[in-house]
């Protein structure tokens, strides 16, 4: 009698296991069945967070620029840092927060020179997002820096304009910038401005003037 009792625990034992292992492998492919989706929505949150930080600069570069009346543009994300004279102190234009950029491996934004080639690309892209209108911009001194990409626009070709945008260097300090990018070169799972590519998000005062209620950031969601 005893050694049936024994058998019979062993076996109820037994059994109890191989449910619980049972349980344990069904828990692991549901977890794996999410796990895409969790992916997917880290990688959103962290290109909104970039989106916003982007955007950030690109008002303090805007007041910078006022501040100086149009004759002078940031050289270094420090600079924005540190603030702009205001009597015996200084007003803070930029959070430390977005002094980062959380889709960079590093965390340095890619700063982006008032040079056509460069900047030409993320133009077109806007103007055909705000079907076919390029905003202007506000305030007008920021004019100054925006009438050679206009000028680009309609003079280059799409082709000639992407290929620009295609091959890019990366600089993170000491240069006069009228925008910042990511240093990504991933697929993005926003889009931005119909734009699909980290390092093609340019945040810049250009073109933020009339007709802005049209130029806004569609974060519409992509497949991953």
């Amino acid at each position: 009698m005893t050694m049936m009792t024994e058998t019979t625990k062993k076996s109820e034992s037994g059994m109890t296991m191989l449910a619980v292992m049972a349980m344990m492998t069904l828990f692991a492919l549901a977890l794996l069945a999410v796990a895409p989706a969790v992916q997917v929505e880290v990688q959103r949150e962290k290109e909104l967070e970039s989106i916003r930080r982007g955007e950030d600069v690109a008002e303090a570069i805007k007041q910078f620029v006022i501040f100086h009346q149009g004759r002078k543009l940031p050289e270094s994300i420090d600079q924005l840092l540190e603030g702009l004279p205001q009597g015996t102190k200084k007003r803070q234009i930029l959070r430390a927060s977005s002094a980062t950029d959380p889709l960079s491996e590093d965390g340095k934004w890619r700063l982006i020179k008032p040079e056509p080639q460069i900047i030409a690309a993320f133009a077109k892209r806007v103007q055909n997002y705000n079907n076919g209108v390029l905003p202007t911009n506000s305030p007008q001194m920021l004019d100054r820096y925006s009438i050679v990409l206009v000028n680009t626009l309609n003079t280059g070709t799409e082709g000639e304009i992407e290929e620009a945008d295609e091959d890019f260097e990366i600089i993170t300090d000491n240069t006069p910038f009228i925008g910042v990018a990511s240093q990504s070169r991933s697929k993005s799972v926003l889009a931005y401005y119909g734009v699909e590519n980290h390092s093609k998000w340019i945040f810049t005062p250009l073109f933020r003037g009339t007709g802005a209620s049209s130029y806004r950031t569609n974060t519409r969601s992509l497949n991953p």
